[in-house]
């Protein structure tokens, strides 16, 4: 055979296997099928399996599948609605996905089943299963990690991390407020703006870690009491995930919502408000800050028949005075968002004690920037909203420059 036609056959042939060794990239929006109206955060994933996103604000999302699961069934979900379920394959020509979300009967009749359980009731029986609904057993996800920082209205500053997290159980901690999870860097990229002054107007400890810690049902942080129990009230049902969810809310100096599976009581979403804060935080260049409120959602999925977090997004936000005058000076915001890729159940490794993230700043743990690494990674696609994000990060250069930076 010609040598040349050889080479050729040869080239052919690599350039199939990494075809085939490529994702699957699905690109699309969610929206309510009724009003056309975008479902921001809805879940993505494929049936059976632990891969999964999530949609951003504006219901968009880019879900990158290994190919060999192109046969398998993608599942798209939201509080409210019925699951939307269909071949993977059938969307793979696409260059946009539509997906439009039915709301569920229960929703949409305004159905409540009568039955003699209160707010209070539901919660009790909720947080008492626990040990029951969560996995008990070792376990490593593969996870995304976004926190954006404003300051006066303008982002500053922004950063993203692939992670893997381990843990040995979700069995209750000793001290709640020590992290129990293991987790590894495995990419890393942030924009130039930690440069900035303001940025020391922000917590400089491990603000993943502080997420990590504020997930209230891995770290039995909700205060089980019978003061607690009193005040939940039960609003109307609701349907998740072809399950119909009790949902009980309490309203006060602060909003606590519970979203709870009437199949065996597993929490499936916990939502929280907080209002302003008088107390003084800190002191610093003669400035004073003051709690003005967080936002808080934690999410789960069931898989292999436990309840696994899907996601976690935390918004906190502080102002600074002027100690003598009490002036207001600026305000500050913190975004931040953890999405669960994938689980491994047992997992294939442990992460050591040495492979363990610093408890400093991830800002300060630097990491070349692995532009291809991110092509193909599944994060939380950013949304026309966030160009303004864009548009002020950018003053100190293009954002693929400054990751290169580090």
């Amino acid at each position: 055979m010609n040598s040349r036609i050889l080479l050729l056959l040869i080239l052919i042939g690599c350039t199939l296997c990494k075809a085939q060794a490529q994702n699957i990239t699905l690109s699309g929006v969610v929206v309510d099928k009724q009003n056309g109206e975008a479902l921001p955060f809805a879940s993505i994933g494929i049936k059976g399996k632990a891969n999964g996103t999530v949609a951003n604000l504006q219901g968009q999302f880019d879900f990158h599948i290994p190919r060999e699961l192109s046969n398998e069934i993608l599942v798209v979900s939201m509080l409210g609605y019925a699951n939307f379920e269909a071949p993977i394959w059938s969307f793979t020509n696409r260059d946009k996905v539509r997906i439009d979300m039915q709301r569920s009967v229960v929703v949409l009749n305004e159905i409540i089943v009568r039955d003699s359980l209160s707010g209070g009731e539901i919660a009790r029986i909720a947080l008492q299963r626990l040990a029951t609904n969560l996995p008990q057993e070792a376990y490593l996800t593969d996870a995304f990690y976004r926190d954006i920082k404003k300051v006066g209205g303008r982002y500053i500053s922004l950063l993203e991390a692939a992670i893997k997290i381990y843990d040995e159980d979700n069995k209750e901690p000793r001290n709640k407020n020590k992290l129990k999870e293991r987790v590894k860097l495995i990419e890393l990229r942030q924009s130039l703006g930690y440069e900035s002054k303001f940025t020391t107007y922000f917590d400089q400890d491990n603000l993943l870690e502080d997420l990590l810690l504020n997930n209230n049902i891995r770290y039995r942080q909700i205060d089980a009491r019978d003061e607690l129990f009193a005040v939940l009230q039960r609003k109307p049902d609701s349907y998740y995930n072809q399950h119909e969810i009790f949902v009980v809310e309490y309203v006060g100096d602060y909003q606590l919502t519970l979203y709870v599976d009437k199949t065996d009581y597993a929490i499936i979403r916990l939502d929280y408000k907080s209002g302003a804060d008088a107390e003084i935080i800190s002191k610093r260049k003669g400035l004073i800050s003051r709690f003005m409120g967080i936002d808080k959602t934690i999410e789960y999925k069931r898989y292999e028949g436990k309840m696994f977090v899907s996601s976690l997004r935390m918004d906190t936000r502080i102002n600074w005075y002027d100690e003598r005058t009490n002036e207001l000076k600026f305000e500050t915001e913190l975004f931040q968002q953890l999405v669960i890729n994938n689980i491994e159940i047992p997992p294939g490794e442990r992460i050591s004690a040495t492979e363990n993230m610093k408890k400093y700043g991830l800002q300060f743990q630097h990491y070349q920037y692995n532009k291809k690494f991110w092509e193909e990674y599944n994060v939380i696609k950013r949304t026309p909203l966030d160009l303004q994000i864009i548009s002020d990060l950018e003053k100190a250069g293009p954002l693929e420059k400054q990751f290169e930076e580090f």
